[in-house]
């Protein structure tokens, strides 16, 4: 597992990372959430022993990664797809990474394949485009068969097919009983994927919670549909309620949907359709990011 302790990053006085703590376990994907200068890449390269921590930890399997004899046998990470030698092929970096990290020639074929690379594999990455150099990152991510991933932005320059095939591979890896951890700022897309999200602002931690879970923390409203439209809103008017009129249906904010089946019932409304409305996790991200305390904004 990854396990964050108390991590604390600073740049003079002001700190990128504040007193964090959060644990990313197996058999799950966990999505990583914030607004832009929240901190996660600063985390994430925290984890890889890329920053040195002002205080607390970041371990992968109870050790930190600088301590790994072979890494990539423990961990693969993607930080930026376009940070490799463009006059490499892709064979040749990976090649040069499994030698690395002691991992057999054949595993490079194999991740190649995985990634869909086997085609251009010896084509110069300068030639790649982004989605073609997101594929590689995970390739390697993959060489080392880890059981812990770590991919930030991971979907950026990937085409339908490409989201498809890593949300296809990245379940299936959750499947295995593998730690993953990845940071996406498609939040349509990582609702369909992720189980858990971790959200941090101004460096600290806001949720650690599943994503079903996190959505429902914010109601938005109840739809009714109903035979006496006009009465029934001033009924619900009447116990508090904020009824909003649409074409053929109420929007009410302020009742449960328990609340509201009980008040029609007991004037002898015949309901239609009853259903509460969540937010997605979209706007729940946006809520809860919204709603962190002033004195804490930097």
């Amino acid at each position: 597992m990854i396990d964050v302790q108390d991590l604390t990053i600073r740049y003079g006085r002001t700190p990128a990372v504040d007193h964090l703590t959060f644990t990313v376990t197996p058999g799950r994907i966990t999505g990583f959430l914030g607004p832009n200068g929240a901190g996660k890449s600063t985390t994430m390269r925290a984890i890889l022993g890329l920053h040195t921590p002002t205080a607390g930890r970041a371990l992968i399997d109870g050790r930190p990664y600088t301590a790994l004899r072979h890494p990539l046998h423990t961990m693969g990470a993607l930080l930026d797809a376009t940070a490799v030698h463009g006059g490499r092929t892709a064979r040749a970096h990976l090649t040069w990474l499994a030698r690395s990290n002691h991992i057999p020639p054949h595993r490079v074929t194999q991740v190649l394949d995985e990634a869909g690379l086997h085609q251009a594999a010896d084509r110069r990455i300068a030639t790649y485009s982004l989605g073609m150099r997101q594929r590689l990152g995970i390739a390697a991510a993959l060489l080392g068969d880890p059981q812990v991933l770590m991919l930030d932005e991971p979907l950026n320059g990937l085409d339908v097919d490409g989201i498809r095939w890593i949300r296809t591979l990245l379940r299936r890896l959750a499947g295995q009983g593998r730690t993953v951890l990845l940071s996406s700022h498609l939040m349509n897309e990582l609702a369909l994927t992720a189980d858990h999200v971790i959200v941090i602002a101004h460096g600290r931690l806001i949720a650690d919670t599943p994503v079903d879970t996190l959505a429902a923390r914010f109601h938005r409203d109840v739809l009714v549909r109903a035979t006496q439209p006009d009465r029934l809103a001033a009924i619900l008017r009447a116990h508090g309620a904020t009824v909003t009129p649409g074409p053929d249906d109420l929007s009410v904010r302020g009742l449960t949907a328990q609340a509201i089946g009980e008040h029609a019932l007991a004037a002898g409304i015949a309901l239609h359709e009853l259903t509460p409305r969540t937010a997605t996790l979209e706007e729940a991200f946006l809520e809860l990011t919204d709603d962190q305390p002033q004195e804490t904004r930097r």
